[in-house]
């Protein structure tokens, strides 16, 4: 994998073109974990296959023995996990948030599993501890090595009883496939049940578990030893294409957007409205231009971000854009994740009269001008945000580590492409790791 990527940013290019929505990195990377507990092959349409987390989950996967074959060109994953079983690696330095999601395959086939520590952005404290309780309240024994964790169940995961003490999306993923590979009732209480997890759950009903879910957060999940193959479609990413509707009305731009989810945002959309923005949409895509806005500006707004059906705090960081650009002062607030700041330092970069920020509040001042600037990444969503104002700065920017943008973004480049526009991104250091 390409680490230290540098984007070259030449400012006030305008957007003008088409992009189709990838399947969800949120989606597609739990279900590749997910299919590994199946007894037969599995295949993935709509797969983001370029992303740099799918493929380090997937180079795991080969190296303890599954078969993952990528179709770029289709955008699909087959999948033969009959062979993938625990082994001791050469080294477990894999910066995959979700390694929690590759246990259950691993303790189906060989009752032991030794993955790496969940790695990611930092965006403040997210630890394992709920995810050892799920393992745990399931029978199994949990250590903590120097290099990776080990959880042990010789016999495979038994029926339990998982309670979160607070709503959690990875750890009911982790329930979830856990559950769905013991014979017998699992019950799992106070879950989080995002439009995500609720893919995952029709996933995992192909291959056989049955899973029924009593009014949103109490899951009660019937597994099997023997989980058959599947065909399953990635739903679309709602974060990339909330980015580029964001994108297209901050620019003066028009880019149609394809594929959108929009039974998954919902709340999102409408505070777009609320901000005097009239899109264009039919059934799946939607057009952003500078006619969308209402009043030819873009209004002042207040809004927090939380759970689902809300705003997420992966969208945080593009309503921050929108306040930018915005005829006023506009708040954000991150009641989920109050320490999602660290991108806003680079970001003021750019904006240096526009914004201040605290812990989990965020104030814009809107149009004011935006200056070159170089910036560093700090998380994914930051990143692309960062990529972003440098296309709308004056002169020519520079954004390092630019790879965390690459992570959520199915070939960013190609799809920038397509909307006529150009970043030049250099790498300073080549580490393969897939």
């Amino acid at each position: 994998m390409k680490k230290n990527l540098t984007a070259i940013i030449e400012g006030k290019q305008v957007p003008n073109g088409t992009v189709r929505v990838s399947g969800a990195k949120n989606a597609g990377t739990r279900l590749l974990a997910a299919a590994l507990i199946a007894d037969s092959k599995v295949t993935l349409d709509n797969f983001p296959t370029e992303l740099v987390d799918a493929n380090y989950k997937m180079d795991f996967i080969r190296k303890s023995g599954g078969i993952v074959t990528a179709d770029r060109e289709n955008q699909s994953v087959d999948i033969d996990p009959s062979g993938f079983m625990d082994h001791v690696l050469d080294h477990y330095d894999y910066p995959i948030r979700t390694t929690y999601l590759l246990v259950p395959g691993l303790i189906k086939r060989s009752g032991v599993a030794r993955i790496p520590y969940p790695g990611g952005c930092k965006i403040g404290s997210r630890g394992y501890d709920l995810h050892m309780m799920v393992w745990e309240k399931l029978g199994a024994t949990v250590t903590e090595k120097p290099d990776y964790i080990e959880v042990v169940a010789k016999h495979g995961f038994k029926p339990g009883e998982i309670n979160f003490p607070i709503s959690t999306i990875g750890g009911t993923e982790n329930a979830l496939i856990s559950a769905s590979t013991i014979e017998g009732e699992t019950i799992i209480k106070n879950a989080y049940i995002s439009p995500e997890v609720e893919s995952l759950i029709e996933f995992l009903r192909t291959l056989g578990a049955r899973i029924d879910v009593v009014g949103n957060s109490y899951i009660k999940v019937s597994g099997s030893k023997f989980l058959r193959g599947s065909i399953f479609r990635v739903m679309p990413d709602r974060i990339e294409a909330l980015t580029w509707m964001v994108y297209g009305i901050i620019s003066g731009g028009t880019i149609r957007v394809e594929d959108v989810p929009f039974s998954s945002m919902e709340i999102p959309l409408i505070h777009l409205k609320e901000a005097g923005i009239d899109f264009y949409s039919n059934a799946r895509n939607i057009i952003v231009s500078p006619d969308a806005l209402i009043n030819g500006k873009i209004q002042p707004f207040e809004l927090a971000c939380g759970t689902h059906p809300g705003i997420i705090s992966d969208m945080q960081p593009f309503y921050v854009l929108l306040g930018l650009h915005a005829d006023g002062i506009s708040r954000i607030f991150d009641y989920r994740y109050p320490e999602r700041m660290q991108y806003c330092a680079e970001l003021f970069k750019f904006y240096t009269e526009g914004l201040v920020w605290s812990k989990g509040s965020i104030t814009t001042d809107g149009n004011k001008v935006i200056q070159s600037a170089k910036a560093q990444s700090t998380d994914l969503r930051g990143s692309m945000a960062l990529v972003l104002a440098a296309l709308m700065a004056e002169g020519r920017s520079e954004i390092s580590n630019v790879e965390m943008a690459l992570r959520g973004y199915n070939d960013l480049e190609k799809k920038l492409a397509g909307l006529n526009i150009s970043i030049d991104i250099k790498e300073a250091v080549h580490e393969q790791v897939f």
